[in-house]
């Protein structure tokens, strides 16, 4: 954008002035945010990479004892000193899959629902009331779920699944067994 300033106008001249004064206040600003932008996603590899490094770190003297194998094998007998963690790795994998299965349709179903069908005069309150549940850490959630809803699977839906996955193939492994919690 340019401005022409006429000799007689003194007006226009001190608007262009001021315009370009704003102009240049504005892309500093721009600059500095940029910059510190840029300064804290570096920060945050850096923190990352610190955590995986300690990670790394903890988990050398495992794999020292008990090699590689430590990884792979799913047996874990504290007498014979023989330890793997294929099975809590797998049951990580499983139980996130799982969660991630059941909370991501659902988060994209409720927020669809709060901003195209969602009446008005409903939206803020189920809007806080989610923002609330966000705040409470998801330990309580995990507790509630390890005294409540897990005695209730266990009663109602474990045996279903169980019986119901009996001949088929793939999750005939993750559905046998006692039911448990």
């Amino acid at each position: 954008m340019a401005d022409i300033a006429l000799p007689g106008n003194a007006e226009a001249s001190v608007a262009a002035t001021s315009r370009t004064k704003i102009l240049r206040r504005l892309r500093f600003s721009e600059m500095v945010f940029r910059h510190l932008t840029r300064a804290a996603a570096i920060l945050v590899l850096i923190i990352l990479s610190g955590v995986i490094i300690a990670l790394i770190k903890g988990s050398l003297p495992a794999l020292q004892a008990f090699g590689f194998d430590f990884l792979i094998q799913e047996r874990w007998n504290p007498v014979t000193e023989k330890f793997g963690a294929l099975a809590p790795i797998y049951g990580t994998l499983v139980t996130s899959f799982i969660a991630m299965l059941i909370a991501v349709p659902l988060g994209l179903l409720i927020a669809l629902f709060l901003t195209e069908l969602c009446p008005m005069w409903l939206r803020r309150p189920i809007g806080i009331a989610i923002e609330l549940l966000a705040g409470i850490p998801s330990i309580i959630y995990g507790i509630w779920g390890l005294f409540v809803f897990a005695p209730f699977l266990q009663r109602t839906l474990q045996p279903v699944l169980i019986d119901g996955f009996d001949n088929v193939p793939i999750l005939s492994m993750l559905f046998e067994g006692p039911p448990i919690s």
